[in-house]
């Protein structure tokens, strides 16, 4: 058991690190979590590595991944009668034009919601209105909606219904391996991979011969992820490796499991950043669509207007830091995001501002 408290392990690790980096060249390891992000920001991780050895944010927050047409779906629902619930991150991103907050203030009925649970209260209480959950996240997420739906499917509830923005992390991870930034590693999603275990990572490491390690949230947890990742290039025993196990079982949660294969399938996705990743998405069953408000509504195109200067983008894809924008910390902020990654706790330039500030 790590005793995550341990400063001598602590320093060992960095030692360890720096020792081992002098056996390799330059190497970009990738995560993609901003729980990984907080840690590594707030400890100052990575004014600790050696030069040679970089870590970078990815794809890692489910607000950032949203799309901007996700966003402005539930505004167009809100303009158009239903009660638009959701969770306190999403009401505050920017749309093409405005925010769900923002809807709110001009009279939409908008409500944070603190899981889809509460939403469905609200909505067995007020059968004269329509009610909208806007579901996102990963498979963290997606086993809460899942067993929601689930509980419904027999029930006299017709007015409620999802915007379903889940998504899953090992397609994006295989998308960023085919195309995306030159990565020799992956640290893998603690929270993620409870739900999903490691066998999702098993095929992409051995078709990329790219070392994976799943590692937990403690400052530890991320060094010796570190170690063990350039061990791993060292030796040439490239593999999936479990550094988290206090939370994280091979199998991962098999009862969780069983409920998103019920409930959902894999469907081809855009992602805020990306074009569409295969199977980057849950999309609901037959069984489950009547819960689907796209099947309820014949929602119009909506044209995605990306402003000017944000490079959310190219943040989530790996490709540059919050201080590479020309926007950050300036126009962008905290109290006035201009892009996603400025909303949520989770989204990496609202991480680097909170720790590093501009």
């Amino acid at each position: 058991m790590i005793n995550i408290n341990d400063k001598d392990m602590i320093k060992k690790a960095i030692d360890k690190i720096e020792k081992l980096s002098e056996k390799v060249d330059q190497l970009k390891i990738m995560h993609v979590c901003g729980s990984h992000e907080h840690t590594i920001c707030k400890y100052g991780i990575r004014e600790v590595l050696p030069e040679n050895i970089k870590v970078i944010p990815g794809p890692g927050c489910p607000v950032c991944v949203t799309t901007q047409k996700e966003i402005d779906t539930a505004i167009y629902l809100a303009d158009n009668g239903y009660v638009i619930t959701t969770l306190g991150d999403m009401y505050r991103v920017p749309g093409s034009e405005k925010s769900l907050m923002e809807k709110q203030s001009e009279g939409c009925d908008v409500r944070i919601v603190y899981s889809i649970s509460e939403a469905v209260k609200m909505a067995k209480k007020e059968k004269d209105k329509k009610f909208v959950f806007v579901a996102i996240g990963f498979e963290t997420t997606a086993p809460t909606t899942g067993a929601e739906l689930i509980a419904l499917k027999n029930k006299d509830v017709n007015n409620f219904f999802i915007l379903n923005c889940h998504r899953q992390t090992p397609p994006v991870m295989e998308f960023l391996l085919k195309e995306g930034v030159y990565l020799n590693a992956f640290i893998c999603p603690g929270h993620v991979s409870t739900i999903t275990g490691l066998k999702p990572y098993y095929k992409l490491c051995k078709e990329f011969k790219t070392p994976m390690v799943v590692a937990g949230f403690e400052p530890i947890d991320v060094l010796i992820s570190i170690v063990m990742i350039l061990k791993q290039i060292i030796s040439g025993d490239i593999k999936v490796e479990n550094e988290y196990k206090r939370a994280v079982r091979d199998e991962g949660n098999v009862l969780a499991q069983k409920i998103i294969n019920e409930v959902f399938e894999s469907i081809d996705v855009p992602w805020r950043g990306f074009p569409v990743v295969e199977n980057g998405g849950f999309g609901l069953r037959d069984k489950y669509r009547i819960f689907d408000i796209y099947e309820h509504e014949d929602i119009p195109e909506i044209k995605e207007k990306i402003p000017k200067g944000c490079i959310c983008d190219k943040i989530l894809r790996g490709e540059k830091l919050p201080t590479d924008c020309p926007l950050f910390g300036t126009v962008c902020t905290p109290l006035n995001p201009v892009g996603s990654c400025m909303v949520s706790d989770e989204g990496t330039c609202r991480i680097f501002y909170k720790y590093r500030g501009i």
